[in-house]
């Protein structure tokens, strides 16, 4: 017998009258960030006080750069992205340094719980019951522990199977808008050093493996060179278009996947409407629980798990910034660590940092030293594989003068010669001679 749910929708304004001054609030991110209630809700300010806001990566325009705003709410991101850099770097905002893995336990426990958690959802079934969408990842724990929900619910937000589920009765206010998800194209921002960068790496994945894939382009551009691969499974925090083809062609079976086999996993999806199509009320895809889907020691129950994650810059060391340029906060540690933890301990896994050898502006991403303020994500201890346009190195192993040398010889041909002298007058002239590794039997 279906459950009646009937939801009494009320305009984003009105909505919104639910958050009191000194409250904290959750913002739902990605590409379920809800505009209209966020929107709703900066426009209160002057007559609320004291919010602070806590969010993951947000899509969309948010106008937060007025001065009624900033008196009135505090941004305190655990992920910065691009619209609310700004805000994140300034005297109103700040970052929260924490594996994606980890943020659900500060809100079980209490650290940086929401009174008030707004979320975009699909609309309710014949059941009462909506989905979280295209972002499960933390907005489960938000919601579980939030006082109050606010959901903004969207006939184009896609329903994804899984953990996200949650029933109408549990919204304290609703409105209904009816607009596009954000989209984001990532195999239109890649170009010649990202396509050499992907077969590269893709050079490196096995039949059978289990892959993570993290933002941006040279993920998809590794996965359009996995066309003739076998039997390859998914368990990843987000996946992107590139995903869908190799899905459609067989490559992608998850038949060899020792945890939740024959499914794709993933915390959050982000990409164009193709892919929201593809996981809508598809069996074949989950999103769950990010304190489940990063955690290592599930990560690590996969076969050959293949962890593909990129970064600001590298040191002759080995050690990683993904997360800032110097002192500004750029993005945030996210599950970086979480994968390529999970990837080093996963039987035949394999963690890869894929990174062009220059920024845009013709500067080496392999550097003698990280700027100085610059965050290290992947540590010097945590580096396997790193992968540039010019070639692949492993690091693991390796002592940092050996090191050195490999890394600056995937570096762009114009800045060898600076780096070369940089190992030397740190490490002296003299560098034991990397041997291939032995194969045991």
């Amino acid at each position: 017998m279906k459950q009646q749910t009937n939801i009494k929708y009320v305009s984003a304004a009105e909505a919104v009258r639910l958050v009191s001054s000194g409250n904290r609030v959750f913002l739902h991110g990605s590409a379920a960030t809800p505009l209209a209630l966020i929107d709703a809700l900066l426009h209160r300010a002057g007559t609320i006080s004291n919010i602070e806001l806590v969010a993951i990566s947000t899509l969309g325009k948010i106008d937060w750069n007025r001065p009624e705003v900033l008196k009135s709410f505090y941004l305190n991101s655990l992920f910065v992205s691009e619209n609310v850099r700004e805000w994140a770097n300034s005297d109103y905002g700040g970052y929260v340094p924490v594996f994606l893995s980890e943020i659900p336990l500060l809100f079980d426990r209490g650290i940086l719980t929401p009174d008030v958690a707004m979320v975009q959802v699909s609309p309710p079934d014949d059941h009462g019951y909506c989905t979280l969408g295209t972002s499960a990842d933390i907005a489960i724990s938000a919601v579980r522990n939030a006082k109050i929900v606010i959901a903004q619910v969207n006939p184009q937000m896609p329903r994804i199977l899984g953990d996200g589920f949650i029933h109408a009765s549990r919204f304290h206010a609703a409105t209904w808008v009816d607009t596009p998800l954000p989209e984001v194209n990532y195999a239109a921002k890649a170009g010649p050093i990202t396509d050499k960068i992907g077969e590269l790496v893709a050079g490196l994945v096995e039949d059978g493996a289990t892959l993570q894939m993290g933002i941006g382009a040279i993920p998809d551009a590794v996965l359009s060179y996995l066309t003739h691969h076998k039997n390859l499974g998914v368990h990843t925090e987000m996946f992107s278009d590139g995903l869908v083809p190799l899905v459609e062609k067989g490559v992608i079976t998850n038949s060899r996947k020792q945890v939740n086999p024959g499914k794709i996993i993933s915390s959050f999806i982000l990409g164009t409407r193709k892919v929201y199509d593809f996981a809508h009320d598809n069996p074949g895809v989950n999103c769950l629980d990010v304190a489940y889907v990063n955690d290592v020691t599930i990560i690590r129950k996969n076969p050959k798990v293949t962890a593909i994650n990129s970064a600001m810059e590298i040191d002759l060391t080995g050690q990683v910034c993904s997360d800032s340029i110097g002192t500004h906060q750029y993005s945030g540690i996210g599950g970086q660590m979480d994968f390529m933890r999970g990837a080093a301990i996963s039987d035949g896994g394999k963690p890869i940092i894929a990174l062009p050898s220059v920024t845009s502006s013709g500067e080496s991403r392999i550097v003698p030293l990280l700027k100085p303020g610059a965050g290290v994500v992947t540590t010097r201890g945590h580096i396997h594989y790193v992968a540039t346009e010019y070639g692949v190195v492993n690091l693991y192993g390796r002592n940092m003068e050996q090191r050195a040398q490999l890394l600056a010889g995937i570096a762009h041909p114009n800045h060898r010669e600076m780096l070369e002298r940089a190992y030397h007058d740190r490490f002296g002239k003299m560098i034991w001679p990397v041997r291939p590794p032995q194969s045991i039997h």
